[in-house]
């Protein structure tokens, strides 16, 4: 007897279904990881990291200018906790924001984390008092970035395996690029256009507002096709995709396995200390005799050498191992962190800062990366979550 005919066509229908997430290993090489629903989320993740991560690597600038004009009384040692305890917000949230995120998707808690950056920033620009820009650029700016950062960072692995390292390092590179920008935008108007604190703060704003709403557009779960129905072809039953059925309970079982403990406690002691030289060294090249205006450009420097930093290692990890080049980076980067001060003239520290921004640069890319490998999908957020909640408390 002839097979049904309308059985055999619904075939090539339940084939092309196929998630580009599946975790088959037959058809890694053949289903592409770069649609345009990926580039938009990876692209939006870049985004998202260019005004939070990005600004928060500009610090350096913010504490230049508080030491020299706003806070003047105050000690350096102070006006760092600034910085300091933005980034501990940022990371402590973490593990929460990245569960919500795999729980409910990014939509919420990005949505959330912009309004939250949005007021901060605006908060910022009215502050006087030391405990004001505490509570505003120190606490509520660094809950803002983990809403916005953390679920970009849990996006990108759902779309790509086999190129992660260079997707987070794309990604993670959109940081480095507003490292870049942000301090020369802000020293043009503090030191050049005469615009003052206040109005350059608001201005930055008013820039956020467009990007945030991009990132709420762009940022998003990988489709999920609809449940086929079985196919029975000469009497022979092929089952449907099973990616429309009821969710399962998240398994967050990863979080307890030994590697991923140790990553976590190998991130903590790698990354301690790590930010510091990234705040003082405008402060450092001023105290050796550079202009405060071209001590601006430090931090810019730093970062566009992290630019190259994040992918190129991101590339080679892909091939020769995540972990590998994540070990190398942070033992690279604490060798040349140790003759920081070895550089005394200013030649002697651009060229230091730059080695520093390129060794630098793989560390906050890989570990995300490295993070995802030993999660699933499904748990991508809380595994980035968790990792920089530990590095946190560094």
């Amino acid at each position: 007897m002839a097979p049904n005919a309308t059985a055999v066509e619904s075939v090539p229908q339940a084939e092309q279904e196929i998630d580009h997430t599946t975790d088959d290993p037959s058809l890694e090489a053949v289903v592409p990881e770069l649609t345009w629903r990926s580039g938009l989320a990876a692209a939006g993740s870049a985004l998202a990291y260019f005004f939070t991560v990005g600004l928060q690597n500009a610090f350096g600038i913010f504490q230049e200018y508080y030491t020299s004009y706003y806070l003047k009384g105050e000690s350096n040692f102070k006006i760092s906790w600034l910085g300091s305890f933005t980034i501990f917000t940022m990371f402590i949230f973490a593990p929460g924001v990245g569960i919500l995120a795999d729980k409910v998707g990014p939509l919420i808690p990005v949505s959330l984390g912009s309004v939250l950056l949005l007021v901060a920033i605006f908060m910022t620009s009215l502050c006087r008092q030391y405990y004001q820009f505490f509570l505003a650029q120190g606490v509520l700016l660094g809950i803002g970035m983990s809403f916005i950062a953390i679920p970009a960072s849990g996006m990108v692995p759902r779309y790509f395996k086999r190129n992660r390292g260079l997707a987070t390092g794309i990604t993670v590179a959109g940081s480095s690029l507003g490292g870049i920008i942000w301090p020369i935008a802000f020293n043009q108007m503090l030191h050049h256009d005469g615009i003052g604190f206040p109005w350059a703060m608001r201005i930055a704003g008013f820039v956020m507002i467009p990007l945030c709403i991009i990132c709420i557009l762009t940022i998003r779960m990988p489709a999920v096709p609809k449940k086929q129905s079985d196919v029975v072809v000469e009497g022979v039953t092929f089952a449907g995709s099973e990616k429309g059925a009821p969710e399962k309970k998240k398994d967050l079982s990863v979080l307890r396995k030994p590697p991923f403990v140790l990553l976590c406690l190998g991130l903590f002691f790698g990354i301690f200390g790590f930010f510091i030289p990234i705040f003082y060294v405008s402060t450092y090249a001023v105290h050796i005799g550079m202009s405060s205006s071209l001590a601006f450009y430090l931090v810019s420097i730093v970062n566009g050498a992290s630019l190259f930093g994040r992918i190129l290692p991101g590339i080679v990890g892909d091939h020769l191992g995540r972990f590998n080049m994540l070990a190398f980076s942070m033992f690279a980067a604490s060798i040349v962190a140790f003759c920081w001060t070895a550089a005394t003239s200013v030649a002697g520290l651009v060229v230091w800062t730059v080695v520093f921004g390129f060794t630098s640069g793989a560390i906050l890319s890989l570990q995300l990366a490295c993070a995802t490998t030993l999660a699933d999908a499904d748990s991508a957020g809380a595994a980035v979550g968790t990792v920089m909640g530990a590095v946190s408390l560094a």
